[in-house]
C-alpha cells in the first residue's frame, strides 16, 4: 500500500506544476495586487477537503485524530513560516515542484527546509520545539467546541467558496486575458480546476495513508524531514507513505515540466541563494512549531476546522504580508553597469543565457544557465531614469530573464508606469508563475496583450500595450 503514496504524489505534483499552485503567490497577490482571485483556489481545496473528509468520517471510513491547539507555537511558527516562504520564493509544496522545474534556488531552500524540520522534530532543536508547545489549550476543533457535526461548517464554507469562485469567473469572462499561444498541453491549468483536483486527491489520500498505519492526509513538512532523516541515518522507519508522497510530488512535477517545455536548470546569484537558504531554514522551523505548512495546516487542518489550522493560516498570511512589504520591491530605475556593483544586469542576463531572447525570438538550447536575482537591474533609456530599453516606434523592452517570481511582475508594473498610453512593453521572463500573473495583471488594469509566446524552454515573451490601446 505504500506505493499508493507515490501515485498520489505524482498526480499531486503534476497538478500543482500545471496549475502554478503555490499558496505563497496566492497570499502575496492579495497584498501586492489587491486581488483575492488566487486565494479562492486555496479555499476550493479546503472546501472540497472539508466535504470529503466529513463524508468519510460520517461513514466510518476514517477516524481523524484531532490535534490540540498550542497557541504560542502556532502563532510564532505561522509568522516565521510566512516570512520564510517569501524569502524562499515558494511554500513547502511550491518549493518541491519548483525544484522539479530546475530552479536551483529552490533546491537550496528544499535541502535546508528538510534539515531544519528534521532538527526540530527529531534532532538538536526538538527540545526547543517541545518547550514552545508546553502551553496547550487542549482545544481541538470548532465542531467539537460547539458540539455539532462538521457538516455545519463544511456546507456553508463550500457554498461561500462556490459564490466567490463564480464571482471571479464572471469578472474574468467580462475582461478575458490573452492566453499563451501554444498547444493545450503547454498551457497552464486553471487554478480553480487545479484546486478542485487537489482537494479530491486530499480526500483520497487519507484512507490510503491510514491503511498503512499513518492516520493523516496530505502533508509536506514531516515527510520532508523523514526524507532527510532517511538519507542521513538509513533507518527504514523513515520510509513511509508520506515520504513517498513528497518524492512522488517531485517526480510528477518534473514530468509535467518536461512535457510542457518548462524545465530548465536556472542558477541563482549569491543574494538569491542566501535568501533561499535562510527561507528554507525558517520554513522548517516555522512549520514544525505550527504543526504543519500551507498543506498540513492550510489545506488539511483547516478542512477539519481545527483551531491549529485556521490560526496557523491567519498568521502565515500575516508573515507573507510583512515579508512582501520588506523584500518585494522593484529595482531602482536608471542603474548603470558601473553603479550596479553586484546586481545582475540585463546585459549579463542575455550573455549568460547565450542570447536567450532576441527580437527575432530565436530558440535557445534546452539547458542554459541564466542567473536569478531577487533585486533586478535592467537596461535603461539613454540619459533617462527609465527601466525599459527603447526599441523604437513606441516599443520598449524589459528583460527579466533570471528574475524569480514575483519580480517579473513587480518590474513590469513599475516599468509600464513610465510609458505613455498606447506604448508597448515587451517583457522577457523565465518564471513559470509569471505566465499567469502578468496576463492577469494586464487584464485587470485595462492593458491589452498583443502577443504571448514561449520562445525557449522555460522562456516566454509577452507584449503589453498600456491602457488597452492597440
Amino acid at each position: 500500500m505504500l506505493v499508493s503514496g507515490l501515485a498520489v504524489g505524482v498526480a499531486l505534483g503534476a497538478v500543482m506544476q500545471r496549475g502554478r499552485f503555490c499558496v505563497t503567490g496566492m497570499m502575496r497577490d492579495v497584498f501586492l495586487q489587491k486581488k483575492g482571485r488566487g486565494l479562492v483556489a486555496l479555499f476550493i481545496v479546503i472546501a472540497v477537503h472539508a466535504v470529503g473528509l466529513a463524508a468519510l468520517t460520517s461513514l466510518g471510513v476514517i477516524a481523524p485524530e484531532y490535534r490540540t491547539f498550542a497557541p504560542l507555537a502556532v502563532i510564532v511558527g505561522g509568522l516565521i513560516f510566512g516570512l520564510s516562504i517569501v524569502l524562499a520564493g515558494g511554500c513547502a509544496s511550491g518549493t518541491w515542484y519548483r525544484s522539479a522545474e530546475g530552479l536551483v534556488g529552490s533546491w537550496f531552500a528544499l535541502v535546508f527546509y528538510g534539515l531544519s524540520a528534521a532538527a526540530m522534530k527529531n534532532g538538536a532543536l526538538s527540545g526547543f520545539n517541545d518547550w514552545m508547545k508546553q502551553w496547550d489549550t487542549g482545544w481541538t476543533t470548532l465542531p467539537e467546541t460547539f458540539g455539532v457535526s462538521a457538516w455545519w461548517f463544511a456546507i456553508p464554507l463550500a457554498l461561500a467558496t462556490a459564490y466567490a469562485a463564480h464571482f471571479y469567473l464572471e469578472q474574468d469572462a467580462a475582461a478575458p486575458k490573452v492566453t499563451l499561444d501554444a498547444p493545450w498541453y503547454r498551457k497552464a491549468l486553471h487554478p480553480y480546476v487545479a484546486g478542485a483536483i487537489i482537494g479530491v486527491l486530499g480526500v483520497v489520500a487519507w484512507p490510503l495513508s491510514a491503511a498503512t498505519g499513518r492516520n493523516d492526509g496530505l502533508g509536506i513538512t514531516t515527510p520532508t524531514s523523514h526524507v532527510t532523516s532517511y538519507i542521513v541515518t538509513g533507518e527504514a522507519e523513515y520510509v513511509n507513505w508520506g515520504t513517498l508522497l513528497v518524492l512522488g510530488l517531485f517526480v510528477g512535477a518534473f514530468i509535467a515540466a518536461k512535457a510542457s517545455g518548462e524545465f530548465r536548470v536556472r542558477v541563482p546569484d549569491a543574494v538569491t541563494s542566501v535568501r533561499a537558504i535562510v527561507g528554507g531554514i525558517g520554513m522548517g522551523v516555522g512549520a514544525s512549531l505550527a504543526g504543519g505548512c500551507t498543506v498540513g495546516n492550510g489545506m488539511v487542518q483547516t478542512s477539519l476546522f481545527s483551531y491549529q489550522g485556521w490560526v496557523a493560516l491567519i498568521f502565515i498570511a500575516a508573515g507573507v504580508y510583512i515579508g512582501a512589504k520588506i523584500w518585494l520591491k522593484p529595482s531602482k530605475a536608471g542603474v548603470s553597469p558601473e553603479d550596479a556593483g553586484d546586481l545582475y544586469t540585463t546585459d549579463e542576463s542575455v550573455r549568460s543565457s547565450h542570447d536567450a531572447v532576441h527580437d527575432s525570438q530565436e530558440a535557445t538550447p534546452a539547458f542554459s544557465f541564466p542567473v536569478a536575482n531577487g533585486a533586478l537591474a535592467v537596461q535603461t533609456k539613454p540619459k533617462q531614469a527609465c527601466k525599459a530599453l527603447p526599441l523604437g516606434g513606441g516599443r520598449y523592452k524589459l528583460d527579466t530573464l533570471g528574475a524569480v517570481c514575483p519580480f517579473p511582475l513587480i518590474e513590469a508594473k513599475d516599468a509600464i508606469a513610465e510609458l505613455d498610453s498606447g506604448e508597448a512593453l515587451v517583457i522577457d521572463f523565465d518564471c513559470t508563475q509569471a505566465t499567469e500573473s502578468i496576463p492577469q495583471w494586464a487584464a485587470d488594469n485595462g492593458h491589452s496583450v498583443k502577443d504571448f509566446v514561449q520562445n525557449q524552454n522555460a522562456g516566454w515573451q509577452i507584449t503589453v500595450v498600456k491602457d488597452g490601446a492597440s
